[in-house]
């Protein structure tokens, strides 16, 4: 899931899914989403826009791979929902299931301090991206300038102390440096 959250009424929005546009001729819309199980969306209420008013509201939907395909209350026609695509859906993080123990979501990690294996802050986790690959840790640096990232694998982020809010990071030796003796 990606990482992309906004703060409203001290709940952080959590990006679920993206309107893909219309399905078909009759105003079904396809929903792309980020979530485990596509279908979990009909499960969590309205779907918010960034600013937390309200998107669209599944009122039916079938399974399609990563997408769901439905009807929602806020549209009646192919255009209505071509219209809609590209749009972000959030719901606020209270509405997701507790993670079971050891499980977490990766919107947990953002605001976790980077910190080196002597201890030292190196930065904090500004968002959580997945290009593609693997999922990637973007960190701000602590003494500032740009950020940076770091793979989110168990050798480049060993352990993880959500409770204490820090994980452990390894940097990548990059192309060029030594190891240290």
């Amino acid at each position: 899931m990606n990482s992309e959250a906004r703060v409203t009424d001290d709940n952080t929005l959590i990006l679920v899914a993206q309107i893909a546009g219309g399905f078909g001729v009759k105003g079904e819309v396809r929903v792309t989403a980020w979530t485990a199980d596509p279908m979990a969306l009909m499960s969590y209420g309205p779907l918010l826009r960034a600013d937390g008013s309200v998107g669209l509201t599944l009122i039916s939907a079938r399974p399609e791979k990563t997408a769901v395909v439905g009807r929602a209350k806020e549209i009646a026609t192919k255009e209505q929902a071509d219209a809609l695509r590209g749009l972000k859906l959030y719901i606020p993080r209270d509405r997701l299931p507790e993670p079971d123990e050891d499980e977490f979501y990766l919107t947990d990690l953002v605001g976790l301090e980077a910190r080196d294996p002597d201890g030292v802050v190196l930065g904090t986790v500004k968002s959580v991206q997945n290009f593609g690959a693997d999922d990637m840790l973007e960190i701000a640096p602590a003494a500032g300038g740009p950020t940076w990232y770091l793979p989110f694998t168990k050798a480049a982020a060993p352990e993880l102390h959500l409770a204490d809010g820090w994980l452990l990071a390894v940097r990548p030796v990059e192309v060029g440096e030594r190891e240290p003796d």
